[in-house]
């Protein structure tokens, strides 16, 4: 039996054709990251494309990057200067021409991104223009994909760029220092912006805006300033590649699962990461002794028999998140439907009766269910709306306490969340950002037998449609006899069930009717042949 984790532990399985990581919260897995060779993850990937249509309705346009669909970006996502009352005077080497290169000269840099300037004139309001005036049809554009391909959706682009590290993200069109929101202490914040903000007092020429990232609260001035260094020499390769790199073609694309894993989950409350493979623990040692040095001796290889996901109980766990249902452990259970427009959650008391009263009943399951549902929100990574359909709550300080529990559990997501307060007919509405499939999208296709309806039609509703044709082909042939072909349990139902049924259509229609049964024919299918 596996000892329960004392702290968050990462497990990798690797192999030739997939990789997946889990991340597990005391020995129970919280997140589920698959990644397969054919159809790997792109966001973060900046490519040169090539503007195919614009969509003046839309404020947007589709953009070739070399994907199987064309990508889309909205006017709000593409880069203009902001305006000033004056123009100041430009420098023919500054990060304008980078810029205006990625927009492809479509825009006129009015200032420098790489340094404020004090006295530039204000800026006027930022309004996003035409889309006509930003990008034209043909014109090749640097971008970067901020969501994968997502159903039928193609890829979302921006030209806002970011290039992340461990620590830091590099904001080649920003030129201020920030912190993340989510470090709390005050006086980490500004040790952590006195940090960056010395290390580019120190660097020369024009910098890019660096944005501080929550994996940085306690890193060392050391460890920043070496991931501060190690951006710029990634920018300034990038650089000339936006104006020499091919449309359609890749300029920077980002990490494969297991270092990007590395990259962003390891902190220091994650006790152990084990792979199963040699070479890719071969590889996270390399990443880790390079960048992350305080965390290489964290890195294990497993080489155990037993496949390391069912050491874990990892197989069991995604098999259960793919299922419609979630059982609580008191008795009640939570109901998942995932559709293209939003996510609903119901919530059951099902076979919890409580031992004290109804409200009692009903708040117990309520608090068990947020803490269930933030859970499962994560391991299958549903985004976009979400509406969770709690137990009505009479007592209003239940009803708080069970979205306080709500928002407690998200605590630990990695991904931005946005609660709203229980609405009139007692819903909570959420949004969660979506920047991947779900487990679901990923794993399962639509059902080939009900094309994603969730539902058939029963053996009695295709009967009476076979009925109906009998009726429209008497109407056109004049024949002795028609040859219905049908699945087994339909043609049961005709010769049982419906037998005098079909004895008063014969008769009706003046002609034998003979069943025969096309083992091959889907539930709903069937063909009536004039003979």
């Amino acid at each position: 039996m596996l000892n329960q984790a004392t702290s968050e532990e990462i497990i990798i399985n690797c192999a030739p054709i997939e990789t997946r990581a889990a991340v597990l919260d005391n020995g129970v897995i919280q997140e589920l990251y698959i990644e397969r060779e054919h159809h790997r993850g792109r966001v973060g990937g900046i490519f040169r494309g090539k503007v195919v249509r614009v969509l003046p309705g839309m404020q947007a346009a589709f953009v070739d990057i070399g994907f199987e669909r064309a990508a889309f970006i909205h006017a709000k996502d593409i880069y203009h200067p902001p305006e000033r009352d004056a123009e100041p005077e430009q420098n023919a080497e500054s990060e304008c021409d980078v810029i205006k290169g990625a927009l492809g000269d479509v825009s006129e840099c009015k200032s420098p991104s790489g340094h404020s300037n004090a006295e530039s004139p204000p800026l006027r309001e930022n309004v996003i223009p035409d889309i006509r005036e930003l990008v034209t049809e043909g014109q090749s554009l640097v971008v970067q994909v901020a969501k994968d391909q997502i159903g039928t959706k193609g890829a979302r682009l921006t030209t806002h760029l970011s290039i992340p590290s461990r620590y830091l993200v590099l904001m080649p069109l920003a030129s201020h220092v920030g912190v993340s929101l989510r470090i709390d202490d005050d006086e980490e914040r500004l040790r952590l912006k006195e940090i960056i903000e010395t290390r580019r007092a120190e660097s020369t020429g024009e910098l890019p805006g660096i944005i501080v990232r929550t994996a940085a609260e306690g890193a060392s001035a050391e460890a920043l300033r070496r991931d501060f260094d190690f951006l710029l020499k990634l920018w300034a390769d990038i650089k000339p590649k936006m104006k020499t790199v091919p449309p359609g073609q890749a300029i920077l694309e980002d990490l494969p699962l297991y270092l990007r894993i590395l990259r962003d989950l390891l902190r220091p409350q994650v006790e152990r990461v084990r792979v199963d493979s040699r070479r890719i623990y071969e590889k996270l040692c390399a990443f880790s002794r390079q960048f992350l040095p305080e965390f290489e001796s964290r890195v294990a290889y497993y080489s155990g028999d037993r496949p390391l996901f069912d050491l874990y109980n990892a197989e069991e766990e995604i098999n259960r998140a793919l299922q419609r249902e979630v059982q609580l452990k008191s008795g009640g259970y939570v109901v998942f439907d995932q559709t293209e427009a939003m996510t609903t959650i119901d919530v059951n008391t099902g076979a919890f009766v409580g031992s004290r009263n109804l409200e009692e009943t009903i708040f117990k399951t309520n608090l068990e269910a947020a803490q269930a549902i933030a859970r499962q929100l994560r391991l299958r990574n549903l985004g976009g709306i979400i509406i969770i359909d709690f137990i009505d709550m009479m007592d209003p300080e239940h009803s708080r306490q069970v979205i306080r529990t709500f928002e407690k559990s998200l605590e630990k997501d990695h991904v931005k969340t946005k609660i709203t307060n229980l609405s009139e007919l007692g819903l909570l509405e959420m949004t969660r950002k979506r920047t991947r499939e779900s487990l679901e999208r990923i794993l399962c296709r639509n059902c080939p037998m009900c094309s994603g309806r969730g539902a058939l039609k029963t053996p009695e509703t295709i009967c009476f449609e076979i009925y109906r044709e009998l009726i429209r082909e008497s109407r056109q042939y004049n024949t002795d006899e028609y040859l219905v072909i049908a699945s087994q349990e339909v043609v049961d139902r005709l010769l049982d069930e419906e037998s005098s049924n079909v004895a008063d259509l014969a008769e009706h229609v003046g002609a034998t009717i003979r069943f025969q049964v096309e083992t091959l024919y889907h539930p709903e299918q069937f063909d009536v042949v004039p003979t």
